[in-house]
């Protein structure tokens, strides 16, 4: 009865995007070649699992949000929080964040100030809102120009060489907002490289102004997923991970209003969805929240960012073989699957459990139950919605980019664990001509695990799962195919942290009410840096940086910058100065960092061009440190 049920909602939603005048990108034009069966077939086995332990299941409350909360909601996580509300203290912040955002972000900005203004007008709040051109005008007035936002539409991309006023001075970044030419803009980007210069929101602005209706359509098999790819840069590609905390909290800010602003010019509504908190298990290995077993688990092996138990998983289905035909595909056998899930909640703390006794089948069936039984999903409540409506995006190119922004959203616990996950399914499909698991396969099998959430009640997954089907499983293939990719911060994100913090410095230095004491250590600081720059220094000559190892037998070395220098030079630079007393670093496990001037700390890509870098960052201090301290 069931699988009659799911067959007929199939069809269903491949009448209703057939008619859509507007092209549906690949998710529903692929329907028919890829074969859904793997999927229903997974559901199936899904909801037989759920039926046996019905009784244990609490469903998580999403809860409905009042008109304007999800707004102010979204102000918060964005960092604005200080635009309504007595805390206005903070407002100098909000400018100096304000100032470095692209016409397309501050429309998005704009649009949820206004709508907030007007909830709590209807509510007659005292909070002081200001008005929403009032916010963009303050901080343009000095400069004398107006950038109220409203013009998304005319933004301008590479193609003419980025002339797009942003309105501030000082510094310049190529955000996609100035006029200044980036190292990469001779170079014309092709349809299947990955643009990180320029906005993807003023990209996709653009593209749509000067082709309106005729965005490309996305193809269906494994075939036709384009080889996207990142065109080198020489400043460095940044990878999650290779920032401090403060700037990836920036990051965070900036991801999200950008997501926003690409959603909202396809109208494609971004929601962030609410769970209402419920009490769950605090101990065990099942059903247990990330952040608790990772707490569990740090006890026990410190340091640790992915759980134990997953990992072990994982593990014990590669230590068979990966060429297993239908791994992944064939489920376990049900009970011995409860009673394996019993016995490991008992004793696999203990060290006691016997894991000689787990079958292939039935640890990938474990696997997948762990991912279902999360109690939020592992791409959270917040954005699970989010991920679902990538497939909503007219191009394949921005779907890709909204997910790399997605990945940037999620938590760090969850994020590192999709890692992990991704890539051991892409592991899996490495042994596609053995397994018959190809990325369509492993997609079809894995999508509702991830995305047909137990929590979120019978309706949704009623009702729109169904219809989404195959949307869930392109995303799938997408975050399988592109996962590295997706681990990327876009260079014009980096760019903006770059802008937020010599603004920040700036803003900081003029600012009348600070402290004598802090008045003269700013105007000692300044006299130093001053002394430093001058060409006839005799420490560090102009064209040299001096880049400090404190670890290494090498402490410290001047290095002449030249056009081909990179920083994987450096370091192999340090690392062959051998030293008896000092232990022996692997190149890999050493990183050269760039500390302060307009960021706070950044682990260096090797392919990095220093002399583009130091350009980009003259105040920057250059220290060779291990990945881990």
């Amino acid at each position: 009865r069931r699988s009659g049920q799911y067959t007929m909602n199939h069809d269903h939603s491949k009448k209703t995007s057939d008619g859509a005048s507007f092209d549906r990108s690949g998710s529903q034009d692929s329907l028919d070649e890829l074969s859904m069966d793997d999927y229903w077939k997974e559901l199936e086995n899904i909801h037989e699992t759920r039926g046996n332990n019905h009784e244990e299941r609490v469903a998580l409350v999403v809860k409905e949000p009042d008109e304007g909360e999800l707004e102010e909601e979204w102000l918060k996580e964005a960092g604005l929080s200080n635009l309504f509300g007595e805390s206005s203290d903070d407002s100098l912040e909000s400018m100096v964040f304000l100032s470095t955002l692209t016409r397309t972000q501050k429309a998005a900005v704009e649009k949820r100030v206004e709508t907030v203004r007007q909830t709590m007008r209807k509510k007659n709040k005292q909070h002081q809102i200001p008005d929403v051109r009032d916010i963009f005008r303050l901080q343009n007035d000095s400069k004398g120009k107006i950038c109220d936002g409203s013009e998304p539409s005319t933004v301008r991309t590479s193609e003419n060489k980025n002339e797009i006023q942003d309105g501030t001075k000082g510094p310049k970044f190529s955000l996609g907002t100035d006029e200044q030419k980036s190292p990469l803009e001779d170079m014309p980007f092709s349809d299947t490289d990955i643009n990180l210069e320029i906005s993807f929101a003023e990209q996709a602005a653009n593209l749509k102004d000067s082709s309106v209706g005729k965005m490309c359509k996305g193809g269906g098999g494994d075939t036709l997923l384009p080889n996207f790819r990142l065109p080198k840069d020489k400043t460095g590609t940044t990878k999650i991970g290779d920032l401090a905390p403060q700037d990836m909290k920036k990051v965070y800010s900036l991801a999200l209003i950008e997501l926003t602003a690409l959603y909202d010019i396809f109208g494609t509504e971004f929601k962030q969805q609410k769970a209402v908190k419920i009490k769950t298990k605090d101990s065990g290995l099942f059903g247990v929240p990330l952040s608790v077993l990772l707490e569990q688990d740090q006890k026990k092996v410190p340091g640790t960012k992915i759980p134990l138990i997953f990992q072990k998983l994982i593990a014990q289905i590669e230590e068979a073989t990966l060429e297993t035909e239908g791994l992944l595909r064939i489920p376990g056998v049900a009970t011995r699957v409860k009673s394996l899930c019993q016995e490991l909640e008992a004793k696999f703390y203990e060290g006691t459990f016997n894991w000689e006794n787990v079958k292939q089948h039935d640890a990938a069936s474990l696997l997948k139950l762990f991912i279902r039984e999360l109690p939020q999903p592992l791409l959270t409540v917040e954005y699970l919605k989010a991920f679902q409506d990538v497939q909503s995006l007219p191009m394949k190119k921005q779907q890709l980019q909204a997910l790399n922004l997605l990945v940037l959203l999620l938590p760090e616990a969850n994020r590192d664990t999709l890692k992990v996950l991704l890539e051991f399914l892409q592991r899996v499909i490495d042994h596609r001509d053995k397994n018959k698991m190809t990325l369509k396969n492993v997609a079809m099998v894995m999508a509702p695990n991830l995305f047909t959430f137990h929590g979120l009640g019978s309706k949704t997954i009623e009702q729109s799962e169904f219809v989404k089907a195959a949307g869930t499983a392109n995303v799938m293939r997408f975050m399988i195919q592109y996962q590295k990719l997706l681990w990327t911060i876009p260079k014009f994100i980096v760019n903006q942290v770059r802008k937020q913090n010599t603004e920040s410095q700036k803003k900081e230095k003029k600012d009348k009410a600070v402290k004598k004491l802090l008045k003269k250590m700013a105007y000692d600081r300044e006299k130093h840096e001053k002394q430093e720059k001058t060409p006839n220094d005799a420490d560090v000559p102009q064209g040299v940086i001096r880049v400090q190892a404190p670890h290494l037998s090498k402490v410290s070395m001047a290095i002449q910058l030249t056009e081909e220098l990179k920083a994987g030079d450096i370091v192999a630079r340090f690392l062959s100065q051998k030293s008896g007393n000092v232990q022996t670093l692997k190149k890999e496990e050493v990183c050269l960092y760039e500390i302060g001037g307009n960021i706070g700390e950044r682990c260096l890509d090797g392919d990095t061009y220093m002399k583009d870098l130091y350009q980009l960052n003259p105040n920057a201090e250059w220290v060779i440190k291990s990945k881990q301290s």
